[in-house]
């Protein structure tokens, strides 16, 4: 018997770590270099491959771990000031969110979230020219609002951050450092509620550490590409998601 099986939770097979490990590399990737995509694609693949008990936490610290990669790899880019406020309503959200504890049906959750991106992506609406502090708060508020009832709320973040942001480098940043402030707060709330994310951890840091290198390469490929070409990059990543989000409510 190998020492791989040993650190593995039952549920999971090592030809199933391996594909989770690798995945998460090229996931981290396309972050990295697109601003999104690469958590819900990754959200998505364990679905068939981590029991569904145990998705929602595992992916959350696994993101965790990622977006606090890219935040450190991209540091030099993100706005420090836009981040703080934006924890501030990030935790006003998760305690009005915890609070309520409203069971809103998923499937209606992710068709709205879709059309919702796609009106925001591709319809004309005034940049939001030095965002207020109540602005920011009001986003991270509802954003982390929304993720405690909908995984997918990396595209909504990225689409509010990107009216703020007119240089990708710093939107990608940013966003990193915003969503490493909101799987945060969740993890903090799973742990609250008992999870027990010890046999997890094993698992878990290789698919982090796959992910940094991830988090490099799509930071390298990123540098070295116009912006013009880097928008629209982001907009065709956006719109695929939020594309799938509303296939995944209507199926």
């Amino acid at each position: 018997m190998g020492i791989v099986p040993l650190l593995l939770p039952d549920a999971v097979s090592s030809f199933s770590a391996i594909i989770l490990v690798v995945a998460s590399f090229f996931t981290s990737a396309l972050t990295a270099a697109a601003g999104v995509g690469g958590g819900l694609l990754m959200l998505a693949l364990m679905t068939y491959l981590i029991p569904i008990s145990a998705l929602i936490p595992v992916h959350g610290l696994v993101q965790l771990g990622s977006n606090a990669g890219r935040t450190w790899v991209q540091r030099a880019n993100v706005d420090w000031g836009i981040t703080r406020y934006f924890l501030v309503g990030s935790i006003l959200g998760a305690l009005a969110g915890a609070l309520l504890a409203i069971q809103l049906p998923k499937n209606l959750l992710e068709i709205f979230l879709g059309l919702f991106i796609l009106l925001l992506v591709w319809v004309k609406f005034p940049a939001i020219q030095r965002a207020s502090k109540t602005v920011v708060m009001a986003g991270g508020g509802l954003t982390t609002f929304t993720s405690m009832f909908a995984g997918a709320t990396g595209p909504l973040v990225a689409v509010f951050l990107n009216k703020l942001f007119a240089e990708h480098r710093q939107l990608v940043a940013t966003h990193g450092a915003t969503m490493t402030v909101q799987h945060l707060l969740k993890i903090l709330a799973f742990g609250a509620v008992g999870f027990a994310f010890g046999q997890w951890l094993p698992l878990i840091a290789a698919m982090v550490v796959s992910g940094f290198f991830g988090t490099k390469a799509g930071t390298y490929f990123m540098n070295r590409l116009p912006e013009r070409r880097l928008k629209q990059l982001f907009k065709v990543t956006l719109s695929l998601v939020a594309l799938d989000l509303v296939r995944r409510g209507l199926t």
